[in-house]
């Protein structure tokens, strides 16, 4: 890759169960990320319904396809900027139950990768199939990994990503201000693997507690290069390369 990929983390507060409203915010945040010079812009884990795994078990209608109409909004806003973006909402798999899955929306509007979470946490083993493979995709050059949420607290799958050739990890999580993995998971994968982490959270009420946002990314040395306001939505920029 020549010089420096601009990547956006992004924070908002999902409404539960609202895809419509949710995709909307998600365009927008797309927009004005690219506006701002990203390349890549990231969400937090099940955004496009809100963090709410037991509302999803019991509203099917909620489940999207991978090239779901519903998603529209968020290519337009793709193709708009020539920006990628990390989205995650629960998506149908042959098993019967959706998974927690990560679609990589391309600047053409085209999918580039699907990532299903391979680490179920706790409620989400009722309402979620797990993920068998990892998720990867390339953009100008630069291979990125992709992780979610629970994943991260498992490192071989940091350490999986550094051997494949990847420097950006991309991690989607639901994390509310007690979470210690601000601390003990996301510097720690960055500087153990040589990595770039980018992190997209959320805010508002959620089933797992409420989000702080604090969205942003950490740099090989586990050093904090991005760090969202926790209080305002919206994203905040990152060189990764």
């Amino acid at each position: 890759m020549m010089g420096t990929m601009i990547v956006a983390a992004t924070r908002f507060a999902p409404v539960a169960g609202d895809i419509d409203a949710n995709v909307r915010a998600i365009a927008g945040l797309i927009r004005a990320a690219g506006a701002d010079g990203a390349r890549l812009v990231v969400f937090a884990e099940l955004v496009v319904t809100g963090y709410h795994p037991t509302l999803i078990r019991d509203t099917p209608a909620l489940v999207l396809t991978e090239n779901d109409a519903r998603l529209e909004p968020v290519r337009e806003a793709c193709r708009a900027v020539s920006a990628v973006a990390v989205v995650n909402g629960p998506v149908h798999t042959a098993q019967g139950r959706p998974a927690i899955t990560t679609l990589v929306i391309g600047p053409d509007g085209g999918l580039l990768a699907r990532y299903d979470k391979q680490r179920l946490y706790g409620i989400e083993r009722e309402a979620f199939a797990e993920g068998d493979r990892d998720g990867r995709f390339e953009l100008d050059g630069t291979r990125f990994a992709l992780a979610t949420c629970y994943d991260n607290r498992f490192p071989e799958l940091a350490e999986r990503a550094a051997a494949d050739g990847c420097t950006v990890y991309v991690a989607s999580s639901v994390l509310s201000a007690d979470n210690d993995s601000f601390e003990k998971v996301y510097p720690v994968r960055a500087r153990d693997f040589g990595l770039h982490v980018v992190l997209g959270n959320v805010l508002g009420n959620n089933e797992d507690g409420v989000g702080c946002g604090a969205a942003g990314a950490w740099g090989p040395d586990g050093e904090r290069t991005a760090h969202a306001d926790t209080e305002i939505p919206g994203h905040v920029l990152a060189g990764v390369g």
